[in-house]
């Protein structure tokens, strides 16, 4: 299991860095912000698991990033622009 609160994903600072395995609460956010976007992550459990990566990878391609199936500083920064003013979802996280 990989742990959150490591260093942050961007220079600058912001959310962690997570990928495969990790848990916690930035996770949620992220499958939140997935799910919002119409990317099926199996729902908000916190855990980073296949279903996740699957979803991250399908954003990244559709945007145009860097396939990795990682959340990092870009892809982090992208979804954050993209889900802002969506307004409330059955999946928002209160």
């Amino acid at each position: 299991m990989i742990k959150e609160g490591g260093n942050p994903a961007c220079s600058t600072g912001g959310y962690p860095l997570i990928r495969y395995g990790s848990r916690g609460a930035y996770v949620m956010i992220a499958q939140d912000d997935l799910n919002t976007l119409g990317y099926d992550t199996g729902g908000l459990d916190g855990i980073f698991g296949i279903k996740t990566q699957n979803a991250v990878k399908n954003y990244q391609t559709k945007e145009g990033l860097a396939v990795d199936g990682i959340i990092g500083c870009n892809t982090w920064r992208s979804l954050q622009e993209d889900v802002l003013g969506t307004g409330r979802t059955s999946t928002t996280i209160d």
